[in-house]
């Protein structure tokens, strides 16, 4: 069975406990999400969310003796479920991320995609991409329509900076990605994604992290690294990730069409978002076809790209706000899922902090949902089912009462 993202291990229970009420509340929104891909008829999606075509994968890591990767001869020309899933039609015609540099820390962001040509800032050897990764991830931001396809990226109209922290065949390490988020940060990226994501914590990762927050730059991270092949086992144990379980950081979950992740996923200690990351369309470094992926870099990738929505239409927004109203307008679940339409079109708050604020985001932007008002209405809803069983009772008692009372000219009954 399927496990939730950042479920842990079942424990004993002596009742139906919050635990389990939870669970039941969540078995709707999937159905609900695989029933609107669905019904976008078989020229979209597969049932369990495959494309309608097939396409090449895409890996975040080359073996050391392969070649850089090719074109792609296939294009998904059908609306891909990610998009309906985050709303994406709806929160084009609101928000396309016009003026936001999206920085992105990957494997390099090539220049000779046809979709993101003439809006890619390379910094360093940025504009140099083997693996085509980073691109994948640039083109779910910031890709520009293209003719005869559906697919195009959250943001198309944003601009990426393109920081490479990986060896060219696509290892990162934790010096190079720290590396990035200055170089992007200081390209003036206000918004960073990072696809990687370290078992141990890194100074230099730490110190770059708080450059960005100096800057009002938010990074969106990974929350597990992306998995290798063949991952197969006992359940994972969850543990932190680094630059994701850092103060400040934005830490993102990928989740499949049906809104669940594999029993052998790895998992953090805490997301703080859940986004489309299982078998994602995306363009390669080369040529206009497309390739499919999978991973928490893609689920980040999405998200970053959301964040790029939100500071094009709010531009007065802190980093620390634009997090909060990200987690906020999220679909309520066991990790809040990703809705870029309701980050956009909601109303914004303005109760949150100013830009400079020393909480950092995971103690005010970032958070499990609070189930308190979903409770207080299951009681509401239960006192009122109770008052309409005994209003029923009474009228019963009163239909066969009253005939036999005045049937005695309403006198007392005989003992």
């Amino acid at each position: 069975m399927n496990r939730r993202p950042g479920q842990r291990a079942p424990r004993p229970s002596t009742g139906p406990g919050p635990a389990v009420r939870l669970k039941v509340s969540l078995l709707l929104p999937p159905v609900l999400t695989a029933a609107a891909v669905l019904a976008a008829g078989p020229a979209a999606v597969a049932a369990d969310g495959a494309p309608s075509v097939k396409l090449p994968v895409m890996n975040a890591v080359l073996a050391d003796d392969a070649g850089c990767t090719g074109r792609s001869t296939a294009k998904a020309t059908a609306l891909p479920w990610e998009h309906q899933s985050l709303e994406l039609p709806r929160a084009a015609r609101i928000s396309q991320g016009a003026g936001v540099k999206v920085g992105v820390v990957d494997t390099g962001v090539s220049a000779q995609a046809p979709t993101l040509a003439g809006r890619v800032e390379a910094v360093g050897n940025g504009g140099d991409d083997c693996v085509g990764h980073g691109t994948f991830v640039a083109s779910l931001i910031a890709a520009a329509p293209a003719e005869g396809v559906a697919f195009q990226g959250v943001a198309p109209r944003a601009t990426i900076v393109a920081a490479r922290a990986t060896t060219e065949h696509g290892t990162p390490s934790p010096s190079a990605v720290a590396a990035g988020i200055r170089a992007a940060v200081d390209a003036g990226a206000r918004v960073i994604e990072v696809s990687a994501a370290f078992d141990t914590k890194s100074s230099a990762l730490r110190d770059a992290v708080s450059h960005a927050a100096k800057h009002d730059a938010l990074i969106v991270a990974a929350a597990v690294p992306d998995p290798p092949k063949n991952v197969v086992g006992e359940t994972p144990v969850p543990r932190d990730y680094w630059p994701a379980a850092y103060p400040g950081v934005l830490s993102v979950l990928d989740l499949d069409v049906q809104g669940v992740r594999k029993d052998d996923a790895l998992l953090p200690v805490q997301a703080d978002l859940a986004a489309p990351g299982d078998g994602v369309v995306g363009v390669g470094p080369r040529g206009g076809g497309h390739f499919v992926g999978s991973g928490a870099s893609l689920a980040a990738g999405y998200t970053a790209g959301a964040a790029a929505l939100v500071r094009s239409v709010f531009p007065g927004m802190s980093a620390q706000q634009v997090a909060r109203r990200l987690v906020s307008t999220a679909y309520p679940d066991y990790v809040p899922r990703l809705d870029a339409y309701a980050a956009v079109a909601s109303v914004a708050d303005g109760g949150t902090k100013e830009a400079g604020a020393t909480t950092g985001a995971h103690d005010q932007a970032v958070r499990m949902p609070d189930h308190s008002q979903r409770e207080r209405a299951t009681r509401t809803a239960v006192l009122v089912a109770a008052a309409g069983l005994a209003l029923v009772l009474l009228v019963g008692w009163a239909a066969v009462a009253v005939p036999r009372a005045r049937a005695r000219g309403w006198r007392p009954p005989r003992r």
